[in-house]
């Protein structure tokens, strides 16, 4: 059974920092793409980062590019995503995904991606 759990997330005021992390089990995490989405209240749900395992070609959102880094950690079977400098527009739940076999051009398109985790809240407040 594969199972993607996110944690990492909480409270933060602007200009901080967090760092998520993606643990997947029931699946060899370097056959995949991991991506990162974000969902604001009533908006859509949106791609953020993506890693492909068996490079290490990543991609970015403009809105987060120099500010977020996506990583991966092959031993623990886990994705990270370091977020820095954060405003209150990157306030959402984070989710991780994953897709066969890599994040590709279209890595932003989340009905490509085949297994979802259940998301941590990331909140961005003074």
């Amino acid at each position: 059974q594969v199972q993607l759990v996110e944690s990492g997330g909480g409270l933060v005021q602007p200009g901080g920092s967090l760092r998520l992390s993606c643990a997947a089990s029931g699946l060899t995490l370097r056959y995949y793409g991991i991506g990162w989405f974000r969902q604001a209240p009533g908006k859509e749900r949106e791609g953020v980062s993506c890693i492909t395992i068996s490079d290490g070609s990543t991609y970015y959102a403009d809105s987060v590019k120099g500010r977020f880094t996506i990583s991966r950690d092959n031993a623990k079977n886990t994705v990270y995503l370091q977020m820095n400098s954060l405003k209150p527009d990157d306030t959402a739940v984070y989710y991780c995904a994953a897709d066969i076999p890599w994040c590709g051009s279209e890595w932003y398109q989340k009905g490509k991606y085949d297994y979802w985790g259940q998301g941590t809240q990331v909140t961005v407040s003074s």
